[in-house]
């Protein structure tokens, strides 16, 4: 049986192993320690930010962002529906209600939605405390527009940039943007330190609360004293060691990501009821273009009833290869667990999780690797 084709594996080279060595060789081993201060500032460096801090994992730096703002039992937060379950859950975590609002045809926060949200859920009586939309698979969103109807409202936004590390959106970085923004460096992201995330954010003051919070509140005397309620987040040296070599490897993934979308533009471009998701990309213009996705997953989206198949026979025909793919993110609207929450929706983000499939992508797949997964979509196509 031929090995299996993940989606997105993570892209590992002597590199990485040699700065886990060079950490372990230190003697850092716990929390924090000489890699996480140098990999917090090449963090902020690349993101344009003044001020990264490095946690556990993206959902911690969600979570801790909101605490850091005092948002809690009370609040309101507009969100995105269409997005992982880990934004939704840092909201909860908080003690905030999250409130949906509906995608746009590519999947990002449609601002006119989301005024509508905010007006109605203002009539009602609702403290609603800030913004928090999604970078959905790489693409960043429109934050000109999102940015201006929260400013209007005297609210901020907090960006959940997990998926966009590396995408840029006229002229800044995806993590750039919001009073605060949220990456996560899990093992199928666009770059990894096995489990792990970040906060960066332009506020020193954000910074130092997030960095005493995240290490459990502790207070700066001899002995154990906590004044308040303080979480375990830190990241360690060692996996901070590894975000730096990957790091510092970043753009040459981001090209082999982009050239991977670029193959699949070509392929899919002329046939009948299949588009790709998201298709402003920016990929034909290259890592300089001011605005460009990060790539992290090629999706697609099938119209059966002129493509002539459905999504799931798709999915079928590449699992029965050993490759992997899966449909876009159920929203969380739809969610079993989430769905009594408000949400301003007209049933697009539906429309896309029963259409979108997403296929694999990872920079550490070979050119045989994708050979196979072409071969395999070339076969299904001529069988419909």
């Amino acid at each position: 049986m031929a090995d299996r084709i993940y989606m997105s594996p993570p892209d590992m080279t002597p590199a990485e192993k040699e700065a886990v060595m060079r950490a372990l060789d230190s003697g850092w081993i716990a929390p924090l320690g000489p890699e996480v201060d140098a990999f917090e500032a090449e963090l902020a460096a690349f993101s344009d930010r003044k001020h990264a801090v490095v946690l556990s994992s993206g959902t911690a730096a969600l979570h801790l962002g909101l605490v850091d703002l005092g948002i809690g039992a009370g609040d309101v937060v507009l969100t995105s529906t269409m997005t992982f379950a880990a934004t939704t859950n840092a909201i909860t975590y908080s003690g905030a209600t999250p409130v949906f609002v509906e995608a746009d045809a590519d999947g990002s926060m449609d601002p006119e939605l989301l005024a509508e949200a905010l007006s109605d859920q203002q009539k009602q009586g609702a403290k609603v405390r800030a913004v928090l939309p999604v970078d959905l698979l790489g693409h960043v969103v429109d934050h000109e527009a999102i940015g201006a109807i929260a400013e209007g409202a005297g609210i901020p936004v907090l960006s959940d940039a997990a998926e966009s590390l590396g995408a840029m959106h006229n002229g800044r970085p995806a993590a750039a943007f919001g009073e605060w923004a949220a990456v996560s460096f899990n093992g199928n992201k666009i770059m990894t330190t096995s489990g792990g995330g970040a906060l960066l954010t332009d506020d020193e003051e954000l910074a130092r609360r997030t960095r005493y919070l995240a290490t459990q509140a502790r207070q700066p005397v001899l002995h154990y004293e906590h004044t308040e309620i303080g979480y375990n987040y830190r990241m360690s040296n060692l996996l901070a060691a590894l975000g730096r070599a990957q790091l510092s490897r970043l753009p040459d993934m981001l090209d082999r990501r982009r050239q991977v979308r670029l193959r699949y533009h070509d392929f899919f471009a002329d046939v009948p009821g299949v588009r790709i998701f998201a298709p402003e990309d920016g990929a034909s213009g290259g890592a300089d273009a001011p605005t460009h996705d990060n790539f992290w997953l090629t999706s697609i989206v099938v119209d059966p009833e002129v493509a002539g198949f459905e999504r799931t026979e798709l999915i079928e025909a590449l699992a029965a290869e050993q490759i992997e793919s899966r449909p876009l993110w159920k929203p969380m609207h739809l969610q079993p667990v989430f769905q009594h929450l408000p949400a301003y929706v007209n049933g697009t983000s539906e429309a896309l999780f029963n259409t979108g499939v997403s296929l694999p992508s990872g920079s550490a797949l070979s050119d045989d690797d994708y050979d196979r997964i072409f071969t395999t979509l070339t076969r299904f196509l001529e069988a419909h």
